[in-house]
């Protein structure tokens, strides 16, 4: 496991040890469980028309999982790191 707590998980869209739950301060994506075996899928839930593959090129692209969303991410923290 590294550096990292076994208590703090990556975020499924950006990557980053920003724990498990709630939304990332790196990307702002809501973690509603999805995987890469359904990150296609646009589930109905917190993270709106966005599917977790679609969050990870707009991650890739702005900087957070949405465009609209870039006025609200941090860097992430050097223990964030993966």
């Amino acid at each position: 496991m590294g550096k990292h707590s076994i208590d703090v998980k990556a975020c499924p869209c950006c990557g980053f040890f920003t724990g498990e739950g709630g939304t990332c301060p790196v990307c702002f994506w809501t973690n509603d469980g999805q995987h890469e075996a359904d990150d296609a899928v646009v589930p109905d839930g917190p993270n709106g028309d966005l599917s977790l593959s679609h969050a990870r090129l707009n991650f890739a692209i702005y900087g957070a999982s949405h465009p609209r969303y870039q006025d609200m991410v941090r860097a992430p923290r050097p223990e964030e790191q993966p």
